[in-house]
């Protein structure tokens, strides 16, 4: 059983943006500046190998119904902790239900806060699998945001079973900003997901497969034209949920006609993402998509442009 290194550690983890269109639940990307934080102590005062939750806004204090709480709980159990209660404290940074990986934040935070604690002793991967596990019981057994939110920059899910993650590096000299605009709807995952289609007809499969590829080789290659031309052209999931999300395809419009290189739903919405190469053009886009989702959706919304986190989780 590994002792603790600290007696408290404080980690944050980033937002992230899934599906990336024609990616459903197999790729994600971590967005800088944008996250939750968790702080975690050891606490004499906590059954030894268990965690209690001492401060969170809006969200169960349970750790059993908690993302953190669930993922603190795996990461411990994986390191063999028996001895040692912790506290852990999560303030959130990211609205819930935005599609932006917020229970997935928590997770990350919490997982690698647990892992630094006992002298970071769990890989990448096992600490993914650690936050699948509140994933699952929130939003899905699904890794396109939980695995970027611990590995940082694009991640590809090659299988589940076995876990098999593919970290996709978009190259260090090229410019590459999402413009991320939230209104303000919620867009619970569950129902969005009951919206999919049970059955894809072969052309659109073959379609959305060719357009990942593309999208892909558009990562590795450093291309965010194309990048965006593949983000902006999912035929199976997008065109059921946009129409769930008022003024989504007006905003997606919008976006494109103002010069950004593509726009789709960021993992199950409402959020809108639009991919540029330079931030001034990104903020007057999304001023545009913001006024988009007022004209056509009666929904006020904010708009930011951030940069690709290439760290992903990691001690404060």
């Amino acid at each position: 059983e590994p002792e603790p290194v600290f007696t408290s550690v404080k980690t944050f983890a980033p937002a992230t943006v899934a599906n990336l269109g024609p990616c459903f639940d197999f790729l994600g990307c971590a967005v800088d500046g944008l996250g939750d934080y968790v702080s975690l102590k050891v606490d004499p005062s906590v059954h030894p190998g268990e965690v209690s939750i001492s401060e969170v806004i809006k969200l169960s204090k349970n750790p059993l119904w908690n993302c953190a709480g669930i993922a603190a709980i795996s990461a411990m159990k994986m390191l063999g902790v028996r001895s040692v209660g912790l506290s852990l404290s999560l303030e959130k940074g990211l609205p819930l239900g935005s599609g932006l990986g917020s229970s997935a934040a928590s997770a990350a935070a919490a997982a690698v806060a647990v892992n630094e604690m006992f002298g970071n002793k769990l890989l990448p991967d096992e600490l993914v699998i650690a936050g699948l596990e509140s994933e699952a019981k929130v939003s899905g057994y699904h890794a396109d945001n939980i695995a970027p939110a611990i590995m940082g920059g694009f991640v590809l899910i090659r299988s589940y079973e076995p876990l098999d993650l593919m970290r996709l590096n978009f190259p260090e000299k090229k410019q590459l900003l999402f413009v991320l605009v939230t209104p303000e709807f919620e867009a619970p995952t569950k129902k969005m997901r009951a919206a999919l289609p049970a059955e894809v007809g072969m052309p659109h499969h073959i379609w959305n497969c060719s357009q990942a590829g593309a999208l892909v080789a558009a990562v590795l290659n450093g291309d965010p034209v194309g990048l965006g031309k593949a983000l902006s052209s999912d035929k199976i999931v997008e065109p059921k949920r946009a129409p769930l999300i008022p003024g989504m395809e007006a905003v997606k419009k919008v976006a494109v006609e103002a010069g950004a290189y593509g726009c789709t739903i960021s993992g199950a919405g409402p959020t809108a993402v639009a991919v540029v190469d330079n931030e001034e053009k990104g903020k007057v886009i999304g001023e545009k998509m913001v006024e988009a989702f007022w004209k056509e959706g009666n929904l006020k919304a904010v708009s930011m442009v951030k940069r690709l986190d290439r760290v992903g989780a990691r001690l404060v």
